[in-house]
């Protein structure tokens, strides 16, 4: 009988194409994770471990969309995470613990899985989930930074923090964000929620946490850029309210680095 197994993961996404499985390459998140569980399914599966042990059934027996790991969202490609929550259903004979040490046996260094448990049928980890917290990584010192570098953005000045922090007063609440989506094709509403956006300093470093309901592709990046924009002086702190008025990309900042930005928490009751 299967069983929803809900997982915590968290990875490096430098040499990631993202977290969604794609048809074009087998580096991505989704993908590695399916990888190992359909290899594992044949030894562990309820009604195939005799036979896998007698030689009867090869990990080729098991169909691919069998097993499909769901993600509480997709994280781009190059971005990182601290706490990705996912979900996969399976039939199998070892319990949660077995479950994690195997996974953690065979996938890459840059990828752990940090906590899984049984969760109910209903649980969806995409969803379900009520918000979910980023953490924008920027550097501004004079040393490299030669051991963050992969998670940092740098920095040739330092921006102003304040003016950053009222511009983003304006980004809280429930706004159309279809100037904040790098998809210029998406169909779907754009229609977003912010919650809390907290910018912290802490000496060469500045954090910037951005905690919302759903975030559009590319948005919490653009968000990022265009804050920086505004701390360098190249757009009036007030903009914002602007540019979410106009609809239109091409009006907010750039899109900052993939490197800088983790997810940090998926939010649930």
């Amino acid at each position: 009988m299967k069983k929803n197994y809900r997982l915590t993961i968290s990875y490096d996404g430098t040499r990631y194409q993202g977290w969604q499985k794609q048809k074009k390459t087998s580096d991505t998140i989704q993908g590695k994770l399916e990888e190992i569980l359909k290899r594992m399914q044949p030894l562990y599966g309820n009604r195939r471990g005799e036979e896998a042990e007698a030689g009867l059934v090869s990990e080729d027996s098991v169909r691919p969309d069998e097993i499909q790991v769901i993600g509480a969202g997709r994280t781009d490609a190059g971005v990182h995470a601290k706490a990705m929550t996912a979900n996969v259903f399976l039939d199998i004979t070892i319990d949660e613990e077995g479950l994690k040490d195997y996974l953690n046996r065979y996938l890459p260094d840059d990828i752990s899985v940090d906590a899984v448990k049984i969760a109910s049928d209903r649980f969806h980890s995409r969803f379900q989930a009520l918000a979910k917290t980023y953490c924008y990584s920027l550097y501004c010192g004079d040393a490299k930074p030669v051991f963050d570098r992969k998670y940092v953005t740098i920095l040739e000045h330092r921006p102003n923090v304040e003016r950053m922090r009222r511009a983003a007063e304006d980004l809280l609440g429930n706004h159309d964000f279809k100037a904040f989506c790098g998809n210029p094709k998406m169909k779907k509403s754009t229609w977003r929620r912010i919650d809390a956006v907290e910018i912290t300093e802490d000496g060469d470093y500045i954090r910037i946490y951005y905690r919302g309901n759903a975030f559009l592709q590319n948005m919490v990046r653009i968000m990022t850029g265009t804050l920086l924009e505004i701390g360098f002086g190249r757009m009036p702190t007030d903009a914002i309210p602007g540019i979410l008025a106009s609809l239109d990309r091409t009006q907010a900042g750039p899109t900052a680095p993939a490197k800088g930005l983790c997810m940090m928490e998926v939010h649930y009751d």
